[in-house]
């Protein structure tokens, strides 16, 4: 038998083209990242990020609800709040912005949200940088303690899983230390382990109002030359407590997925960023590309990179696309 005819018959028609494919996706697997701010019925367009809105707490039902609708059970939640200063107190004040959210949310959909929150300090602080300064160099040690009670202040006001982004050494073994001595041995973490120093978080920036006083986060976060250094940085998460790795951005980054994929044995999570939304939506306003279409093209480079867990904030589209029968 002649092998090389086999690929060209398993393409012959939709229904065993699906029953075929390699590489499989589920709505439970994405993960929709929401901008939370302070004041009362508000949701505001961010104007890098078209569709994308940050919301007051009193206004985050009218997003839940559409996800719950879509499919979208899983939240991951980024506070920005009115105070800021040098140290970023608000992150981890029990009336900030995220710990009211967080009650809020679980008062009114109690299981039905998986709450997820982003564990970092460049939103809170008057520098914009991710952690405590020392002059104008983050001092990383004295940063895990702000980071754990940040963390432990998460999970007491609601949130299932807490996600560190701030690439300091030695947090996800801090936090870990920290939340079990309090009695929260079961709540995962989900680290930002090879996140690197990347030109598309820019819009996020916008949206949060976090991008640094001065300086750049190259001395914390990764040089994009680098994947051995990803692997390292993923391995030593894994073994200081992480139960779910990450890769960000995604996009540009899908060789680290694959590697950081096949060098643990936790879950892999990749975040499709800001800046890859943004230039979606901008060449599709254009009408240079078909904007449907590279959402699910770009989705499902990512889940055949090996990723387990997206985070998009395409989620509610690609979940439809999904039941669609589209991708998935």
């Amino acid at each position: 038998m002649d092998m090389t005819i086999r690929p060209r018959r398993l393409r012959r028609g939709e229904l065993l083209r699906t029953m075929v494919r390699e590489t499989r996706m589920n709505p439970s697997s994405l993960i929709y990242p929401m901008f939370v701010k302070e004041g009362t019925n508000l949701a505001d367009e961010i104007p890098t990020m078209p569709g994308q809105y940050r919301y007051s707490v009193d206004r985050v039902g009218e997003k839940l609800d559409a996800l719950l609708d879509a499919g979208v059970r899983s939240v991951m939640l980024f506070g920005i709040p009115d105070h800021k200063d040098e140290v970023g107190s608000s992150a981890w004040d029990p009336d900030g912005i995220i710990q009211r959210a967080l009650r809020k949310i679980k008062e009114d959909y109690r299981e039905e949200l998986y709450l997820i929150t982003d564990v970092c300090m460049c939103e809170y602080t008057s520098h914009g940088h991710c952690g405590m300064l020392c002059g104008h160099e983050v001092d990383n040690d004295k940063t895990l303690e702000l980071l754990s009670r940040t963390a432990l202040s998460h999970v007491q006001a609601g949130a299932d899983m807490v996600a560190p982004s701030d690439m300091m050494d030695g947090r996800v073994r801090a936090i870990r230390t920290t939340l079990d001595q309090n009695g929260y041995t079961m709540t995962p973490i989900l680290s930002y382990a090879v996140k690197y120093a990347s030109g598309f978080y820019g819009p996020f920036r916008d949206a949060a109002g976090s991008a640094p006083a001065f300086g750049d986060r190259k001395g914390y976060q990764m040089d994009y030359h680098n994947s051995r250094e990803g692997i390292k940085e993923a391995l030593l998460d894994v073994e200081e407590g992480a139960d779910i790795v990450m890769v960000k951005p995604a996009m540009s980054y899908l060789d680290l997925v694959t590697k950081v994929k096949e060098a643990v044995k936790v879950p892999v999570a990749a975040y499709s960023v800001s800046g890859e939304y943004a230039m979606i939506k901008a060449g599709a306003a254009l009408g240079y590309i078909e904007e449907e279409k590279i959402i699910c093209e770009t989705a499902v480079s990512a889940y055949r990179a090996g990723c387990d867990l997206y985070l998009t904030y395409y989620a509610p589209e690609i979940a439809r696309f999904m039941r669609e029968g589209r991708i998935g």
